[in-house]
Parts: C-alpha cells; structure tokens; sequence
C-alpha cells in the first residue's frame, strides 16, 4: 500500500518552517463559482511572499485527459508549457504574519492518500487551525452582500458567519473529505461555501476573491492586500448594472431575487435565501444568458 509521504516531495527549505502556523486551503476544479478560488490562490501567490515548502506529485494525482495543460505555440515551435501544480507554500501576510497556504488542482485521484499525506504535513508541522474555501452558484442577488455557509467545528465562525444552513446531498470537493477527517480528529477546521449569483459563475467576479479573503482573515487573523480587488469589483458591478438597467426582463428577475434574499435576512420564515413564501426557486436563466453575452463582449484587460 502506498504511504501518504509518496504523494509529495518536501523542498529543502522544509525543516525549517515554524510550527502552530494556520493552514489556509483552495484548490482549483469542481465547481469554482466565480473562479474565486483561482482568483483567491492567484492573488495571495503573485502579492505576498512565499516559498514552496512541498510539491504533489501531478502524475499520480491528476487526469490530464479531463484537464490538459496549456502550451504556448510560437509560430513553429512550442515556446512554453504550462503544467498543473498542487504546492504547500510559506506564506508571509501583508504584515509578516506567517501562514501555510496549500493550492493548486484538485486531485482527480487517490482522495483518501492524499487527504492522509494533508493531515500528515498538518501534523508534521503542527498547524494551528485549518480554513478553506470553495464558491458554488446559487440564485442570489449581485446587488446584496455575498453570503458564505460555514462549516466544520469552529462554532464561533459558524454562529457569527454562517447565514445559510442547509442539511443536504451534494457532490464533494477533495477538502470536504480532508474536513471531515480533520474535525472527526478534532483539528480547528473551518469550510467557507461563498454563495454566488449563479448568472455570475462562469465570470471572474472580484467581489467573491474579496468575500474569501476576508472570510479567511475572520478564521485567521491574517491581513491581506484587498485594494486591487476591490477596485476591479466595482468597476465589473458598475458594468453589470449598467446592463441590467438597460433591460426590463433582468431588472425584474434581479428584483425577484432582491425580495427573496431580503425577505429570508429579515428573519422572516422562509427555509432559505433561495426560495419565496410559494417555495419556488426563481429562475433567472435569461439573465445568465443575457449577462453571458454582455461579458463575452468585454474587452480582456490585455486588449483594452
């Protein structure tokens, strides 16, 4: 039977990490709403310090039929090659503070090794506390703060955080699992679900990076660097609402969810933010389709 440590391949610089550091997740593949996570990691990699501390191995853990790796061709030669990465990192917050940060794909592979080989590394190097996180579309307003359901032992963030509680099936995320054996351990664990308008989920929605972050910094105390985001999600809310204002369908289908989401934060007794008194879930296809082609028009920030 393979061991756990097969999966991956600790850097030099390894036995030197300190250890009671917080455990921050987020890995890329099923259901990214809003590439949140890939936003999240992007952001966190590229603004803060860090070194890689260990690197799975890609070959046994991921499909790469299912998600092949992008080259770049250059006229007559192949310049670049992209492949997938699954790293833990050491990271330094925008004061110093140090903290872990495990990213990348999500395995395809081997879930039970490789949730054995994350507690191994939670346990070698004595983490404090784990915090991950995931977005999934849900029928809810752009026009209202984002929502998160939290999960895991941590009740202080559950009570205070958690607005929606749903007891229900759903296909999991490779973390669900490492959450579930962290907390049946009794390990601080702490699973944030960002509910994003489902019409914005094949977008790149900032304000949803935003809402992890600071969701990750209420579990942690960690401080990150969120201008940017901030300011590139009032620019993409802006032009969204632009068009929606200029259409009579979507303003009313973003209403209908408006009431339904007000109605259930009031305290009034609906089951949940997603349905009205009549238990109808609203749909709101058309103004996915409608956002989806006004998006699609955008110029990409390389272009404009």
């Amino acid at each position: 039977m393979s061991e756990p440590a097969d999966l991956y391949e600790l850097s030099p610089g390894a036995t030197g990490i300190p250890t009671g550091l917080p455990l921050v997740a987020g890995l890329t593949g099923f259901a990214d709403a809003g590439s949140t996570v890939a936003q999240l990691t992007q952001y966190l990699t590229e603004s803060l310090e860090g070194e890689i501390v260990a690197t799975f191995d890609a070959d046994v853990l991921l499909d790469y039929r299912a998600r092949r790796p992008i080259i770049t061709f250059d006229q007559d030669h192949i310049s670049d090659y992209q492949a997938a990465t699954l790293t833990l990192r050491l990271m330094k917050d925008e004061i110093g503070q140090p903290f872990l940060l495990l990213s990348g794909f999500e395995p395809d592979f081997r879930w039970n090794q490789f949730t054995s080989a994350v507690i191994q590394l939670i346990q070698r190097y004595e983490m404090a506390t784990t915090t991950w996180v995931q977005a999934i579309p849900m029928p809810v307003p752009h026009t209202r703060e984002l929502g998160v359901t939290v999960s895991g032992n941590r009740t202080d963030l559950i009570e205070s955080l958690s607005v929606w509680r749903p007891t229900t099936q759903a296909p999991a995320n490779a973390l669900h699992l490492v959450e579930h054996r962290l907390t049946s351990g009794g390990h601080p664990t702490a699973g944030f679900v960002l509910l994003v308008p489902h019409y914005l989920a094949d977008t790149e929605f900032p304000d949803a990076a935003v809402t992890a972050l600071s969701s990750i910094s209420a579990a942690t105390g960690l401080i990150f660097p969120t201008d940017d985001l901030r300011e590139q999600g009032r620019d993409f809310l802006v032009k969204v609402d632009e068009q929606v204002a200029g259409n009579t369908e979507l303003s009313r289908l973003v209403e209908t969810l408006e009431e339904r989401h007000d109605t259930y934060m009031e305290g009034n007794p609906l089951p949940s933010p997603l349905v009205g008194l009549d238990g109808q879930v609203p749909s709101a296809d058309s103004i996915a389709a409608e956002l989806e082609k006004f998006l699609a028009s955008r110029p990409r920030d390389d272009e404009a």
